[in-house]
């Protein structure tokens, strides 16, 4: 498959025959685009020029192309579309999308949209899926699925599932239900099409069948099927009824959202922003982190004023030509056994005790810090400093990388463990705590050994 260009050329081309209502040129020149590469087109028209392609084309074409636009583009061309042009592109999508492009809109127009749709199954399931939070199974999952009752028979199973295919756009498994709807195995399509017609299904399912609560977290069933290499899981409820699915492309785009939000925190930035947002949303995502990091240098400012006459001794003063290493050495190395730690806790790999991390991570940090800090009275000897300071350095280095290692460590873990998100352990907070401890300890330790 040849990948898709998107020129100048292509967007300016498609404006003009907008403007001059070519329809028919229009058509022909856009029909043969995948719908995620419409999408990119329509991302760079106008929104009068969105709007225009979206109403021009059926809902069978257009209804892919609204769940691949950014965010803020298809709430715009929402705005444009009447009630019943949202709910035609509605009936046109899997539930779970559907479900995430309602949950966009007004609570009024939300409700208007669902009265319009006709078929009244979807409508249903299209209100439950909204009732759960976006980010847990219920809110990730499908409710079209292809099951098969236990007392059924193989030839009355093929019919039933060839009608619940045709409303299934990719059937990964056929799941096993019993009279009351309560999941107890799935169904191999081989076992079913090689055995005798009038085999009793309860005969040849297999019982073992992974799934996932209702309620449960969007990461927890991210590391499931990644663990298992599934490509769908059921949903179940408390009384393990079959309700849904979960797809692999759905936890793929859930794994980018939270990978996105994940380094946006890290770098200290606060909600779901964009660089084409306003200057009012991207000041509101930006200044609190900044705030903190104004905090955490006053601190250090009070910190050296606390230390100003040991500061002002002659002998001393090269002390404060190493203030930025040493700040710069604990946030780097907080960073690092942060962004480590972050990591296994979003694989699912950081096991034990917090106390039997931290160990590792003391071990890891002396070496480090006698390394750093043999390098460091190196260098002061190359340039003439006197021993007893480059061993003061040195030693404040050690104790500096090993109290920012504990600190990058322990944090995240904590922040995980109360129900926070540990990725705000990698940006500002982590940098500007350790900044603060790092000159706190430089200082006192250097006040020890050489008055």
């Amino acid at each position: 498959m040849e990948s898709f260009q998107l020129s100048k050329i292509l967007i300016k081309k498609i404006a003009e025959l907008i403007l001059a209502k070519k329809n028919t040129i229009l058509k022909k020149l856009v029909n043969e685009i995948h719908f995620a590469d419409m999408a990119e087109i329509i991302n760079e028209l106008s929104e009068d020029q969105g709007i225009y392609l979206i109403k021009l084309f059926d809902s069978e074409k257009t209804s892919e192309i609204l769940t691949e636009l950014d965010e803020d583009v298809r709430e715009k061309i929402l705005e444009g579309l009447s009630v019943k042009e949202i709910a035609d592109e509605i009936e046109e999508l899997d539930s779970d999308d559907a479900a995430d492009i309602l949950a966009e809109l007004s609570e009024e127009r939300k409700e208007e949209v669902i009265s319009k749709i006709s078929d009244d199954n979807l409508a249903d399931d299209l209100k439950e899926l909204l009732s759960y939070n976006e980010d847990s199974a219920g809110g990730l999952m499908a409710k079209e699925l292809v099951k098969a009752n236990e007392n059924w028979s193989v030839l009355k199973c093929l019919s039933e599932i060839k009608k619940q295919g045709e409303k299934v756009t990719r059937v990964h498994s056929i799941y096993v239900v019993d009279d009351k709807e309560k999941l107890i195995g799935r169904l191999s399509l081989k076992d079913l099409i090689t055995s005798p017609s009038k085999s009793k299904i309860k005969n040849i399912y297999i019982p073992k069948v992974d799934s996932v609560n209702v309620l449960e977290k969007g990461e927890d069933v991210a590391k499931i099927m990644s663990k298992y290499d599934l490509e769908a899981i059921p949903v179940v409820d408390d009384k393990t009824h079959l309700v849904g699915r979960i797809t692999i492309d759905d936890i793929v785009d859930f794994i980018k959202e939270e990978a996105e939000e994940d380094y946006l925190i890290a770098a200290g930035i606060q909600g779901d922003v964009e660089a084409d947002d306003s200057i009012f949303e991207l000041t509101k995502a930006r200044l609190p982190w900044l705030f903190l990091g104004l905090v955490g240098g006053l601190g250090s400012v009070f910190i050296l004023e606390g230390f100003e006459e040991f500061m002002n001794n002659p002998s001393y003063k090269a002390l404060f030509f190493f203030t930025p290493l040493i700040a710069a050495m604990a946030g780097n190395v907080g960073v690092q056994s942060s962004a480590i730690i972050v990591q296994g806790l979003a694989n699912d790999v950081v096991k034990g005790s917090l106390l039997n991390r931290l160990i590792k991570e003391l071990g890891l940090s002396l070496i480090n810090g006698v390394i750093l800090g043999l390098l460091t009275i190196v260098f002061g000897q190359v340039i003439n400093q006197p021993i007893e300071l480059s061993l003061v350095i040195s030693l404040s280095m050690l104790c500096v990388i090993v109290v920012a290692a504990l600190i990058g460590t322990s944090i995240p873990i904590i922040l995980e463990k109360r129900g926070i998100d540990p990725a705000i352990a990698t940006g500002p907070f982590i940098t500007t705590s350790n900044d603060i401890f790092g000159i706190f300890l430089f200082f006192y330790i250097a006040k020890i050994f050489l008055l």
